[in-house]
């Protein structure tokens, strides 16, 4: 399988990080994948990056892939995964930032964001809503909290980490596979390698700890330390048919982002960068290059 890269290990706060590289340059892409994916989900926004002249890394995150796994819960409260991302840009060395990324990836690029660790010069968030605006929506959208409903199972011991590592995490490649708008955009070969991964020795156990760490009192501490307005410019490319967050849980998104573009992708899941990549790169080229960005 191509990766468009190759992978380098990065020493960075206390882990070793497996990084898939491409590119050379000050100007630092730095790209953050989500559950249950793996640094490969970029594939096919690492040459146009490239082209634009920026140098990327895409990490696997802390757990994930050849990443150091710790082995306690408490190891993957949101202010390590943030403080990681913050170590990564230092060992980078690069003089400029943006910062990409999707599902856990972009929630944790939201928290960055917002706690400002280091400068960004820009932010691009793909399918998760900003934090203050995906609470509002549990509160009040009977909708979204039916959909979040995994998110309550994976707090389970011990039943979660048995379903979806069954067979080989049967599981986990029908994740992409069924509720993808292009099912062909996940090739068996792509399936394959996302379940070898899971079924790596406490590689579920780690992905589920993001969830029971952020339930566990972590994001409830992130929100208290209060939700300033961001004012890196951003863009925001958002799959309308996500199975898991509702459209609706953008709303509102502005009055969190002073310089916010959102741009909605009919026809595209969850799993938006690798559903329909054709189209999320014409997005993401046009917002970098700073030129008008198609929003629906």
């Amino acid at each position: 399988m191509t990766t468009n890269g190759e992978f380098v290990t990065v020493a960075a706060n206390g882990l070793e990080f497996e990084v898939l590289t491409a590119g050379a340059g000050d100007r630092l892409a730095l790209c953050l994948h989500g559950f249950p994916e793996h640094a490969i989900s970029w594939r096919h926004q690492i040459p146009l990056l490239v082209k634009l002249g920026y140098r990327v890394w895409a990490p696997n995150q802390r757990g994930y892939g050849n990443t150091t796994r710790p082995k306690d819960v408490a190891a993957y409260d949101p202010a390590l995964l943030i403080a990681d991302v913050a170590a990564l840009i230092d060992a980078s060395g690069a003089t400029s930032v943006t910062l990409i990324g999707h599902d856990w990836g972009a929630a944790i690029a939201w928290l960055f964001a917002l706690r400002e660790l280091r400068p960004l010069e820009k932010l691009v968030i793909l399918n998760v809503p900003h934090p203050a605006a995906f609470s509002r929506a549990l509160r009040h959208s009977w909708r979204q909290k039916l959909r979040s409903w995994y998110m309550g199972f994976f707090q389970l011991p011990v039943v979660p980490e048995f379903l979806l590592g069954y067979d080989r995490a049967r599981a986990i490649g029908e994740a992409f596979s069924r509720s993808a708008v292009d099912p062909t955009r996940f090739p068996k070969e792509l399936t394959d390698f996302y379940r070898a991964r899971a079924s790596e020795p406490d590689a579920i156990w780690a992905m589920l700890a993001w969830y029971r760490a952020a339930a566990r009192g972590g994001m409830v501490a992130q929100m208290r330390l209060g939700v300033p307005k961001i004012e890196v410019p951003t863009l925001m490319i958002w799959g309308e048919e996500d199975v898991a967050l509702g459209k609706e849980t953008t709303y509102g998104t502005h009055r969190y982002v002073n310089d916010l573009t959102i741009s909605y992708l009919p026809g595209a899941s969850h799993w938006v960068q690798q559903d329909a990549p054709e189209r999320v790169n014409e997005r993401l080229e046009a917002f970098l290059a700073e030129k008008v960005v198609t929003t629906s």
